[in-house]
């Protein structure tokens, strides 16, 4: 969205002003870089609204999992503040951010590597949400896509809703994150948090750098009911959704159930078949082989026979996961020793840079 010719040209005078001026002494405890040294921070979150699923799995927590070995910095948050736009029952939410961090650690989230924290924990999220929402029009938010598509659903929608963008724009900024791992339907969103960074920077001084989206590579893992919309913890049919808990059993049933069509053989056209390339798609992913080599290795196989061949991959994938889940659920103390430290870093990182902001702005 461009700002008014009177606004753009107000902002280039502030930038050759800053560019003419000595820098603004900045707090003690804060840095002056833009961008933590030796390449970049890493931040990305995931709400603890039940156990993952395939999708988010193959889609994110994977890639979450790789970039810990790639970027010396990186943050994981389980964003339960997100969480309560829609009602949660309070003993199922305390149950379910635990439950969520166990996932995390059996996909091979590294406390040691990354940072996994509870975003909660960390007021200075709310605070420099708060911040940033005072930079932010409401015909901006309004145009967002989760805001349009979740508030349609039930004619009305929560103030937290309405403004959640900037939350997710203040979870970034709050550590200056280089990068943002993000899927498709995320990228507007990140985008807000961009622009949000340009506004602080133009009005208070040179303080957060523009976050970078990187895309997954991954094919979306669709409905295995409804394979035209995407794989979803909310979807009411059981049958539709495999999650990294499912057993062997449950695996094979929903695989074996999912939509197909009545040509046998199994070929990758997700435009005609769309049913039959979510599996193809699923092969590929869980087994790490190329959609053209899944296509080869079912060659000779109708659809109910490569459906088997699908379940018994997705089965060796998640097999390990679900073992593992259920043995760090039964310490719940080592989890939520995992959290608190992870939120004690995370503040390390956090506090100094929302008093860097208060100064900034005013307040001090």
């Amino acid at each position: 969205m461009a700002f008014p010719v009177r606004t753009n040209l107000r902002h280039v005078f502030r930038f050759i002003q800053k560019l003419n001026s000595p820098k603004r002494s900045l707090c003690g405890a804060c840095t002056e870089n833009k961008e933590p040294p030796g390449g970049g921070r890493i931040f990305s979150g995931i709400q603890p609204t039940g156990v993952p699923h395939l999708g988010n799995y193959l889609g994110a927590l994977e890639n979450w999992v790789s970039l810990q070995n790639q970027y010396p910095s990186v943050l994981y948050s389980i964003v339960d503040l997100h969480s309560i736009t829609q009602p949660q029952d309070p003993a199922q939410l305390r149950s379910n951010i635990v439950d969520m961090a166990a996932s995390l650690l059996a996909c091979g989230i590294d406390p040691e590597r990354a940072i996994l924290f509870q975003q909660s924990q960390v007021s200075e999220h709310a605070e420099l949400s708060w911040i940033l929402g005072c930079l932010t029009s409401m015909p901006r938010l309004r145009h967002l896509p989760q805001w349009k598509m979740k508030s349609n659903q039930k004619n009305e929608g929560s103030v937290g809703l309405y403004t959640y963008p900037v939350l997710q724009a203040a979870d970034i900024l709050l550590y200056k994150a280089t990068h943002v791992p993000v899927g498709e339907d995320q990228v507007q969103h990140l985008e807000l948090a961009q622009v949000l960074a340009r506004i602080f920077n133009n009005r208070y001084g040179d303080l957060f750098p523009e976050p970078r989206a990187l895309m997954s590579s991954t094919r979306k893992v669709k409905s295995l009911r409804n394979p035209t919309a995407k794989m979803s913890k909310s979807d009411p049919q059981t049958m539709a959704t495999i999650t990294i808990t499912d057993s062997p059993d449950d695996i094979a049933l929903k695989v074996r159930r999912a939509v197909t069509d009545f040509i046998s053989e199994v070929t990758f056209d997700p435009e005609t078949r769309p049913g039959v390339s979510n599996l193809v798609t699923i092969h590929a992913a869980v087994a790490t082989i190329s959609v053209e080599e899944a296509v080869s290795q079912a060659r000779g196989l109708d659809t109910g026979a490569y459906k088997n061949l699908v379940a018994e991959a997705v089965i060796q994938r998640l097999t390990p996961i679900r073992e593992e889940i259920v043995r760090l659920r039964s310490d719940q103390a080592h989890l939520e020793g995992v959290l608190a430290q992870g939120t004690q870093r995370a503040r390390e990182l956090a506090a100094p840079l929302l008093r860097e902001v208060r100064q900034l702005v005013g307040f001090c």
